[in-house]
């Protein structure tokens, strides 16, 4: 079972190496079943097609596994505490995998309707990950009780976008500190909005 996880882990870690530098197109199977030490037959008997080891890679190395163990730490978290750390994490993960955000975004209008579908199932599946996190803090009398769905996105989006601005237009480094003051100037705004409620000195 261990060598079996291993390959596994081998031939994910590959494919993301690999499209991260040569884009999905680019990567073939021989490449990433080469850089991972093991036999192309291989690769074809444990994810069958390269659709199949790319939707394996996006579920495995993107922020949606760290988000599903984050809403639960945050469970009892203050609202506010529970966003920021999951919007510092969701830019450090970013951060770390830029080069493949780079490509993803490069690519994106040539991939395989099958390879499309799968990103924009991870984005939604992100997305409703967050909703229903709100949505169980509206019920506990937390939030407005307005429908969370279109803020869950919104939340995830305009992180992406200072992200893409900052990382991948500007090429600036986004270091933690950096992070950390997007992530608090998003949550202030994302939890109040940006309009006197008349109570403010």
């Amino acid at each position: 079972m261990i060598e079996v996880d291993g390959t596994r882990r081998k031939l994910l870690e590959a494919t993301l190496e690999l499209i991260s530098s040569k884009g999905y197109h680019g990567a073939t199977t021989r490449e990433i079943a080469s850089r991972a030490g093991v036999s192309e037959l291989t690769l074809f008997r444990r994810f069958g097609k390269k659709e199949r080891l790319f939707e394996e890679m996006i579920r495995s190395f993107t922020f949606l596994p760290r988000l599903k163990d984050l809403i639960q730490e945050m469970e009892d978290k203050p609202l506010e505490e529970g966003l920021k750390n999951i919007g510092v994490r969701f830019l450090q993960t970013l951060r770390l995998r830029r080069s493949l955000v780079r490509i993803l975004l490069t690519e994106i209008s040539r991939y395989p309707r099958q390879v499309r579908t799968i990103h924009q199932q991870m984005i939604d599946n992100q997305a409703r990950t967050l909703e229903d996190f709100l949505e169980k803090r509206k019920g506990r009398g937390e939030i407005r009780p307005l429908d969370m769905n279109l803020p869950a996105y919104a939340f995830f989006r305009i992180l992406f976008m200072s992200f893409l601005h900052e990382s991948i237009l500007a090429e600036r480094n986004m270091n933690d500190d950096r992070i950390e003051f997007i992530v608090d100037e998003v949550v202030e705004t994302f939890l109040n909005g940006i309009a006197f409620t008349g109570n403010e000195v």
